[in-house]
């Protein structure tokens, strides 16, 4: 029999103020991409973490497998990454594991695209010929962005592709878990070109565990232009059909 301690807690009652919260974390959530300093103890990393594990996944398999990069250790992955970056044609010696956006780009998405690209560059003061200004901003992402702890997501070869459906949902509860704490996250596809430096560095037998992203974890800057970034949405009306 199971013991009644055993079981989860029960969820408590919602109210109009928790209903509140919640769309405040979801809502306030964005892509940061300029960090303080400020380090991040352990056990609230831990605390997110938990909250996130309890994301939905098809017959509960929790497919996640998260590294936590802090100190020496999250420096030697950034500079290791940012050497194979700097090498000639990385694009070609590095390649991602699998297909995150498509090999051919219709309308509106890639008009979203180019608009949020346009946006960031527009406020960091790089025009379309700075080349060598928008690789430096790219570059960046091996940086975590300066954040003090770099998360990195990973999932053995053996599941299935509905398994990274539930590795969004998991992402996603990382994020807002990390907001309702006063945190800030960016999560980075970049780092997916370099899982051949990666998934070594982590310890991991490349054939057995493929990448799945980065993601920055800390403290907001408040006074970088970069922050002030706020992506539009489409309306409700404009992706949904009622039947």
């Amino acid at each position: 029999m199971t013991h009644p301690a055993s079981l989860p807690r029960q969820p408590d009652a919602i109210t109009p103020d928790s209903v509140a919260a919640v769309d405040a974390a979801i809502t306030s959530r964005r892509s940061i991409r300029r960090f303080l300093p400020t380090p991040v103890p352990r056990e609230q990393i831990e605390a997110i973490l938990a909250v996130a594990a309890r994301a939905p996944s098809g017959t509960n398999t929790q497919p996640w497998r998260v590294h936590v990069l802090t100190g020496e250790r999250r420096q030697q992955l950034c500079d290791q990454v940012l050497a194979a970056a700097a090498q000639s044609d990385p694009t070609k010696r590095y390649t991602e594991q699998y297909d995150y956006y498509p090999s051919e780009w219709v309308s509106p998405y890639i008009d979203r695209r180019r608009k949020v690209g346009l946006d960031l560059y527009g406020l960091l003061g790089l025009g379309k010929d700075n080349k060598a200004g928008m690789q430096m901003q790219q570059a960046r992402n091996f940086l975590f962005f300066d954040a003090p702890v770099g998360l990195v997501f990973t999932i053995e070869r053996v599941m299935g592709r509905g398994s990274l459906l539930d590795y969004g949902m998991f992402l996603q509860s990382v994020m807002v878990a990390a907001r309702a704490r006063g945190l800030d996250t960016c999560p980075q596809a970049a780092w997916n070109h370099y899982h051949s430096v990666v998934l070594p560095l982590l310890g991991l037998d490349p054939e057995r565990h493929m990448m799945v992203c980065g993601m920055a974890l800390g403290h907001a800057d408040p006074q970088a232009i970069e922050n002030t970034l706020l992506t539009e949405r489409e309306a409700v009306s404009g992706f949904t059909t009622f039947l």
